[in-house]
């Protein structure tokens, strides 16, 4: 194989891609991962949240910050704030509860789109992945380094590959509009 692992390398990192911004994609459920994409500012640079504190699920809608330098509560919150989370934000003496209001069928269809878009985004990227990959196998067939017939299996192969990364994609599409409509 020409670009075997330079293929699924670019195929995982679409999925793993996908993956990350659907756990940014809050459900009736608190996980740590939906502050991910929080930054603050922390000693005149922008780090992640992770970074000047712990995250940690109190209950089933509940996250609590526990943060490292107190002083920097009202920066934490402020930032969280600025995410438009769409949250609750408690302040108490070990730090910061994020709370997450029930979701409305309106904000459920909502996100069902933004998870679909985000999907659609990833197919994408798979189809200009495997177009690449088409291209370069064909030029290299017309250069002499490889026969007709190992052209088209290697085209086979990279076929082979997109398909199970757009059902491994699918999948987890299926599973994240499963989650949503709960």
């Amino acid at each position: 194989m020409i670009m075997d692992t330079e293929l699924k390398q670019k195929l995982s990192e679409t999925k793993e891609w996908l993956q990350k911004e659907y756990a940014g994609i809050r459900t009736g459920q608190a996980s740590p991962a939906l502050l991910d994409n929080v930054k603050v500012n922390s000693y005149g640079s922008k780090v992640p949240l992770n970074q000047v504190g712990t995250v940690g699920v109190e209950d089933a809608r509940t996250l609590r910050v526990s943060v490292w330098d107190v002083s920097q509560v009202s920066d934490i919150e402020q930032s969280i704030r600025d995410a438009e989370l769409g949250v609750s934000l408690v302040t108490d003496s070990s730090g910061l509860r994020v709370i997450f209001p029930e979701l409305t069928s309106d904000r459920r269809g909502q996100l069902l789109k933004l998870a679909k878009a985000k999907f659609e985004y990833s197919r994408i990227a798979v189809r200009s992945v495997r177009d690449e990959a088409m291209k370069q196998i064909e030029k290299t067939e017309k250069e002499g380094d490889i026969s007709k017939d190992e052209m088209f299996a290697e085209k086979d192969a990279v076929k082979k590959s997109v398909d199970t990364i757009n059902s491994e994609l699918e999948s987890l599409f299926n599973s994240k509009e499963r989650e949503l409509q709960k």
